[in-house]
């Protein structure tokens, strides 16, 4: 008679990381790829805590505005207090910045007006050729504490 031995197996004590590392990788991919697109958006030149009012002395700024209903409206125009459409407040820019290409752009946006008609002044402006915008603030107005 044949005696058969059998062999007692030792159990792997060792962990498998294969998994985690397919998961690691694939997260990591997710994450270069969405990372561009969540960086879009206008540039602006933030202004500081204490903003310095324009130099009195040089040229007055063209002044595009927006009130409360998103009507646009230009102070270099025949009609300043005239709301005029979007391709001719461009136009009117570019001609104003071919004659004096050093004159500060600035917007002035109603308190009420929705961001995004501020935004899409901004940008039409951009697109006009305009290098820097400036934001109109009123001095006189103080914030209140809190935010609210």
């Amino acid at each position: 008679m044949m005696t058969v031995t059998r062999r007692r197996r030792k159990q792997v004590s060792e962990i498998n990381v294969v998994p985690y590392i397919d998961v690691m990788l694939v997260l990591l991919i997710i994450f270069m790829v969405t990372a561009p697109l969540i960086t879009q958006g206008v540039k602006v030149d933030l202004p500081k805590a204490s903003a310095e009012p324009l130099d009195p002395e040089s040229e007055p700024p063209i002044v595009a505005s927006v009130d409360r209903d998103g009507n646009y409206f230009l102070s270099t125009a025949n009609d300043p207090n005239a709301a005029i459409g979007v391709v001719d407040l461009a136009v009117m820019v570019q001609a104003e910045l071919q004659v004096s290409p050093n004159r500060p752009v600035v917007v002035k946006g109603d308190g009420a007006v929705q961001y995004n008609q501020v935004v899409q002044l901004m940008v039409l402006l951009q697109k006009a050729g305009v290098p820097q915008v400036g934001l109109m603030t009123d001095s006189s107005a103080t914030p209140k504490a809190g935010g609210s």
